[in-house]
């Protein structure tokens, strides 16, 4: 038997040891080759993209393959670890330090070969799916149809044979540096319980409560001069929480009789405190790439929303044209584009005087043509007697004027002065500027306006499906800076802020997953050592319901210690976010904090069946 035929049948007769790495990296092929089904495609690389969008896919892409390239570095060190004991067996029996290298390196070389080939197949059985999530999720003039991508097959593989051949260079070359014992051993090598130092300790507790408090303090463009101290502070406080603070209560809670001695806390307590220094590092690194994943994925649907929502706010009129030129042809057009598309609308029409107030240039209205657009958009409509004025400010905006206009005076040609006593919020005229509403007969009072405007709204009661065709024939005709169309409007966002969400999803996911992944490994290096040990405690009279218990307390402390820190800081950072844009994202952020919470529930229950199988296989 040759060498590198041993090598390969290593890999095959130990299909149950390898599968876990060659699984992971499958799927790490699997989701850059999506990405680049996707990417390639020509109704997205071949359309008119402007090359700040084509750049962003261009980053995303590499940010994607850099990322594989640790988790699989990570999940190959991993694997390397449960290997311990077999590579230092392979040198008892005559194998040198450089064929164990050639090994792990033809090893490695073979999964990843394998691992490329599958996630490209996976991916083009998927690429469909995917391709469909895509168009529904953008907002794209060209169908996302099936092709076959030879361009994302040959740069995913390429990529990725480079990339394990690089990763297999360097895995064996560290592996010099292992002696003999140290293989021998594996894992049952001590590293000793691990103690908290008191001031790393309080300083954990300090800088987490420092950074939630300055993020959650702050407030508009300062948001942003904060954010980089914060994320600083928060991350060296994690660091030291899982590495100190977790390891202080710990112990504190073995001293604690009543707690330790309850049931089988005592196993529980015990596993926990001897492995922390390692599962600190795995818990750290979790919960920093969680919390990365959450507030990526909630920043953007966070940041749609607002737009989404500020567009429809201060565009309460599917419609809506305003000219100081002759308007008779534009609202004819208008009005024969809404028959012609099958629609029906509601059209109301006022002029918009403008004055000078002060140093102002200020609209004043009359209660009638203001309670006509109020009762128009089905707001109340208000009265207002002789010689009132009211200050009507735009709801959910605020221009700052609304204070200066009641210090104004209205002056009418009976020498008579009205003084603004009150504010109202309204959306029925156009969000400009604030303005005054009078009576109908102070209004005739007035003074002529320097200006005037004249404003009209449509309102579709029927046939809403063909508003964005309707507004683009309008828009061909009618100037854009008179022209309002909110539907249109809203729909050139999506297609312009699609392709941001979706690749900041896909990014998103695969740090989400990555996370998870880690968990795995962490919980699998662990194997073989919670086999012996429990096979060992089921001696002395650990029945299997007892077993279940402490598994299920031992993984769901591994899945979820680092999730729920991940969940509190994203969920601060969302708030801060809030507060930078002014804007209530909380039914966001529990949304997609809900939905990756599930996720991990899921996953947590998958591994802790087959994980849990594995241990009582040996009782």
């Amino acid at each position: 038997m040759t060498f590198r035929r041993f090598a390969f049948n290593n890999v095959i007769r130990n299909k149950r040891l390898y599968a876990a790495y060659f699984l992971s990296s499958m799927f790490t092929v699997m989701v850059f080759f999506t990405f680049a089904i996707f990417a390639f495609h020509e109704a997205i690389s071949g359309n008119d993209m402007n090359s700040s969008v084509q750049q962003g896919m261009n980053i995303a892409g590499g940010i994607i393959y850099v990322f594989s390239f640790f988790f699989i570095l990570y999940s190959m060190s991993s694997f390397l670890t449960t290997r311990k004991k077999e590579l230092g067996l392979l040198m008892m029996q005559g194998m040198s330090v450089r064929q164990v290298r050639l090994m792990i390196f033809l090893e490695n070389m073979v999964i990843g070969f394998f691992a490329t080939l599958g996630g490209i197949i996976l991916g083009l059985i998927f690429s469909k799916v995917i391709l469909l999530i895509a168009e529904n999720v953008l907002v794209l003039d060209d169908s996302l149809n099936f092709y076959l991508p030879i361009q994302a097959i040959i740069v995913t593989f390429l990529s990725f044979i480079l990339l394990f051949f690089i990763i297999s260079l360097f895995v064996s070359y560290i592996l010099r540096s292992r002696k003999l014992i140290d293989l021998i051993k594996g894992n049952k090598k001590s590293k000793g319980e691990p103690k908290a130092n008191i001031f790393l300790t309080v300083s954990a507790v300090l800088l987490i409560a420092v950074g939630y408090a300055a993020a959650l303090i702050v407030e508009g463009a300062v948001v942003i001069v904060a954010m980089l101290p914060v994320v600083v502070v928060v991350i060296i406080g994690t660091y030291l929480l899982f590495t100190q603070l977790s390891v202080y209560i710990i112990r504190k809670l073995k001293q604690n009789n009543n707690i330790f001695w309850w049931k089988t806390n005592m196993i529980l307590f015990s596993d926990l405190s001897f492995r922390m220094k390692d599962n600190a590092r795995t818990f750290f690194m979790v919960a920093i790439i969680s919390t990365v994943a959450f507030s990526a994925i909630g920043t953007l649907f966070g940041f749609q929303t607002f737009l989404t929502e500020g567009l429809k706010n201060n565009n309460p009129y599917t419609f809506s044209y305003i000219t100081v030129d002759q308007d008779k042809d534009d609202v004819a057009f208008i009005n024969e584009t809404i028959e012609q598309e099958q629609m029906e609308a509601k059209h109301e029409q006022t002029k918009l005087a403008h004055y000078e107030i002060g140093q102002d240039n200020i609209v004043i209205t009359s209660e009638t043509d203001f309670n006509r657009f109020a009762a128009f958009l089905g707001e109340d409509t208000i009265d207002i007697q002789t010689g009132e004025v009211k200050v009507v400010e735009f709801t959910g905006n605020e221009y700052g004027q609304t204070e200066e206009l009641l210090k104004q005076k209205l002056n009418l040609n009976s020498g008579t002065s009205l003084i603004p006593k009150e504010v109202i919020y309204s959306r029925a005229l156009p969000a400009t500027d604030s303005y005054y509403v009078v009576s109908d007969q102070d209004f005739k009072e007035l003074p002529a306006p320097i200006s005037e405007e004249s404003y009209h709204a449509w309102q579709v009661t029927k046939g809403q499906d063909n508003i964005i065709a309707a507004s683009e024939k309008i828009e061909k005709v009618v100037p854009p800076y008179e022209f309002y169309a909110k539907d249109y409007s809203i729909y050139q966002l999506n297609k312009a802020y699609g392709l941001v969400l979706f690749v900041g999803l896909f990014i998103g996911i695969v740090f989400f997953v990555s996370a998870g992944s880690f968990l795995y490994f962490r919980l699998y290096a662990d194997l073989e050592e919670d086999k012996q040990k429990f096979r060992s405690i089921a001696k002395m009279g650990l029945t299997e319901k007892e077993l279940k218990n402490v598994l299920t307390r031992q993984t769901a402390i591994l899945f979820f210690t680092p999730i729920l820190v991940a969940l509190i800081h994203g969920a601060v950072a969302l708030t801060a976010l809030s507060h930078f844009f002014y804007y209530d994202l909380t039914k966001i952020s529990l949304s997609v904090l809900g939905v990756f919470t599930l996720i991990q529930i899921i996953y947590f229950a998958i591994v802790r069946f087959f994980y849990t199988k594995q241990v009582k296989s040996v009782l």
